[in-house]
This record gives C-alpha cells, sequence and structure tokens, in this order.
C-alpha cells in the first residue's frame, strides 16, 4: 500500500495518541475511580498495592504518550508494565489471551513497543 506511505508519521502520530488515551483512561478508572463501571463501587487508592502502582503507570504513562512527551521512555515503559500484567494477571488463567482476558495487555505491550522503537510520529511536542 505504497499511497500511504507518505503518510506515516500522522499514522503514528495518531495511533499513538488513541491508544494513549486509551490506557490513560485505565489509569483514571484506577487512580481516580473514573470512569466507573455500572456495577462497581469506588474504592481506596492504595498506591503500594499492585493494581495502584499501575494505576500511576497508566496515568503518568499514558498522559505523556498522548501528549508525545518523553514518549518513547513512557511506551517503553508502559509495554514492560503491559508484560508483566499479561504474565501475573492473565497467563496463571489460561496460557490463551482469548481465554484469560488478556488480549488487551498483549496489544498495549506491542504497540507500545513499536512506539519505543520507531518514536512518537506527528503532532508530538517533542519528536525524539
Amino acid at each position: 500500500m505504497d499511497f500511504l506511505n507518505k503518510y506515516t508519521s500522522q499514522i503514528i502520530g495518531i495511533t499513538r495518541i488513541v491508544a494513549g488515551l486509551c490506557f490513560l483512561e485505565h489509569g483514571t478508572q484506577k487512580v481516580l475511580g473514573f470512569p466507573l463501571a455500572a456495577d462497581a463501587m469506588p474504592r481506596a487508592f492504595d498506591l503500594m498495592s499492585r493494581s495502584g502502582a499501575a494505576g500511576v503507570i497508566e496515568l503518568v504513562a499514558g498522559a505523556l504518550i498522548v501528549l508525545g512527551l518523553f514518549s518513547r521512555w513512557a511506551a517503553f515503559i508502559a509495554s514492560g508494565e503491559m508484560a508483566f500484567a499479561y504474565f501475573l494477571a492473565h497467563f496463571p488463567r489460561s496460557p490463551f489471551p482469548l481465554l484469560n482476558g488478556g488480549d488487551g495487555a498483549v496489544l498495549y505491550c506491542f504497540i507500545f513497543l513499536v512506539l519505543a522503537a520507531v518514536g512518537p510520529g506527528a503532532f508530538a511536542i517533542n519528536k525524539k
């Protein structure tokens, strides 16, 4: 699809922004309790828990990825967090992502790994 070659930077930038916003949403849910699922009760935020640490990483890295500020480092850290999330929370249930609910973690892991390798694309605050 050679006709898309001239838009590579913009496509990478849009992918970075969309993936970052989705990742940020996971952080806001864990740290701020928003958006709250209809059947969920708000819980106290515990920074020292595994979920609390994940929430902080998702909140900070997600915001940096969206902005394109230190996005390679943020994406690399987010990718590692998602690898840990998959193997600690999902893999023990089943080795198959479809059955263990870990398909999102796998996709985030590799999307962020690609962004760490290729850079933020267009629309980034710093383009390194």
